[in-house]
């Protein structure tokens, strides 16, 4: 249905979507990347809707302002890399460095950010492939194909046929919380649902889970306010 500016300091863009199934106007905060989308049921007009929402105004603003500040990602930029905060500094040479406290970049510095998210992407590859072997092996499946995605509403999946897909932006989670949710998703080669069948295979191949699952609840947010373009 479009876009809706919602006029104030500072103003608010307002998604609207008309839905046969909504029996009421609802307003909704994308805790991953802050989008703000107003469902109309039907036979409700555009113009009620948006004064719903002027209603909701002082309750929308509190919720945009608990948001994490998106970072643009460049060159003196701190950013997490496998849940440590690292400095993103020029590098001499070629390619891109990881120490203790920072990414080391060479090259163009106008270029830094973009360059940082491929070589990111490439790490979670890695780190998500030898995960997703490992349980595999451990829950006596193979999987299909692995593919990552800068997914909004989902950490992974796996698919009927047996194929899984990451949140490449695991890797910017400590290293066990990417764990996890490789076991997570090749868990559900055995198990296509989250029943208790389900999660003891979680904990058979993965061992306890609880406080990595409570560590995205809380953090997993925080790591979609990096911007890499």
């Amino acid at each position: 249905m479009g876009q809706h500016i919602l006029p104030g300091n500072p103003p608010v863009e307002v998604n609207l979507k008309r839905s046969a199934r909504a029996r009421r106007i609802s307003l909704r905060v994308s805790g991953i990347d802050g989008r703000v989308t107003l469902t109309l049921p039907r036979g409700v007009s555009e113009r009620e809707a948006m004064a719903f929402a002027r209603e909701k105004a002082a309750w929308l603003r509190g919720h945009l302002d608990r948001r994490a500040p998106v970072v643009e990602v460049g060159i003196g930029a701190r950013l997490p890399v496998e849940g440590i905060e690292r400095d993103l500094r020029p590098g001499a040479g070629r390619g891109l460095r990881l120490t203790d406290e920072a990414l080391l970049v060479s090259g163009d510095p106008t270029t830094a950010g973009r360059r940082a998210g491929a070589w990111l992407k490439a790490l979670a590859r890695d780190r998500l492939a030898a995960a997703s072997d490992l349980y595999a092996q451990r829950l006596g499946r193979s999987y299909a194909r692995l593919t990552l995605r800068d997914t909004r509403s989902r950490w992974g999946s796996c698919t009927a046929d047996g194929g899984l897909m990451y949140s490449w932006r695991l890797v910017l989670a400590p290293p066990e919380v990417l764990s996890y949710v490789a076991a997570h998703e090749v868990a559900h080669l055995a198990e296509m649902n989250h029943s208790p069948a389900f999660w003891q295979a979680v904990e058979r191949i993965h061992g306890p889970y609880k406080a990595q699952r409570a560590w995205l609840r809380q953090n997993g947010a925080a790591l979609h306010a990096y911007r890499f373009d």
